[in-house]
């Protein structure tokens, strides 16, 4: 009991519309989580359970770095959830209005929007082939896959479908099967969409190491992109997924996510490092 004792980890448990996290702050700690770590965290009997565990680091120019993981262990390039969470806690703790987060995607800024509400920069779209990336050249607005997905990339890969009927697709059959296509080398994560007018977007989420998720800020953007780019909504939409709603904005500073947050828990983790 004494040795796992000292191996005792203080971590935080957010989520976003249901997207959760498990999120560790390593600005005094130094470093702490590890690839087995995050495996032996995610197990939702056996650990605490979560779509995506998050490292606060200290950055020499920004407000904070951010580093993610999914839940299979694998790198995650961006989080948006997640990122809006931790903003909000931030912003909340500090008693500040604005926050600069550096993150694999590059430097995002979250404001605090009021009633609960954080906006986040999430960045420019990536649109070409070889940004999101796609092992071949190929038009990314009408991949040569059943369904006619489009392909966009917002610091993590994404393939959208554009739908009918978004309650008769199979999400859990479709969601692995296009995550590990031959045209995706660094996997993908995956959209159904509906469109219910063009100001508003059903989606559900299959996000790559994860799984089927409530919701997710990253995918909720690039649903947005794909729609504009079709034609389907103008600059701005609602995307309502399984765990609540988010607007999304399309301006030429980049692409807007606003949403709600939750601070869930406080903890300490006794298990494997």
């Amino acid at each position: 009991m004494v040795a796992k004792a000292a191996y005792k980890l203080p971590f935080m448990k957010m989520h976003g519309l249901g997207n959760d996290f498990v999120v560790f702050d390593e600005r005094e700690s130094g470093p702490v989580v590890t690839q087995a770590l995050v495996i032996a965290m995610a197990d939702r009997h056996c650990g605490v359970g979560y779509d995506q565990l998050v490292a606060i680091r200290n950055h020499p120019t920004e407000d904070i770095e951010l580093v993610f993981w999914n839940a299979d262990g694998s790198i995650a390039g961006a989080c948006g959830n997640a990122t809006r969470c931790i903003a909000g806690w931030e912003l909340a703790r500090l008693g500040e209005v604005a926050l600069s987060i550096r993150t694999e995607r590059g430097i995002l800024r979250a404001t605090d929007a009021g009633y609960g509400q954080i906006e986040v920069n999430m960045g420019q779209p990536l649109v070409l082939w070889d940004e999101i990336p796609l092992a071949e050249e190929l038009d990314t607005l009408s991949l040569p896959i059943e369904g006619n997905p489009v392909a966009t990339g917002m610091g993590n890969p994404h393939c959208t479908f554009f739908v009918q009927d978004i309650e008769a697709i199979d999400l859990e059959a479709l969601g692995p099967t296009i995550e590990h296509h031959p045209l995706f080398p660094e996997r993908t994560n995956v959209q159904i969409a509906q469109m219910i007018s063009p100001e508003r977007i059903r989606m559900r989420v299959w996000e790559r190491g994860v799984g089927i998720t409530l919701a997710s800020g990253s995918s909720s953007c690039a649903v947005a992109v794909a729609a504009s780019r079709r034609g389907l909504i103008d600059h701005q939409a609602t995307l309502v997924l399984d765990g609540g709603e988010i607007g999304i904005k399309i301006l030429p500073s980049g692409v807007h996510m606003t949403g709600a947050w939750a601070h869930v828990f406080d903890g300490l983790w006794r298990g494997v490092r």
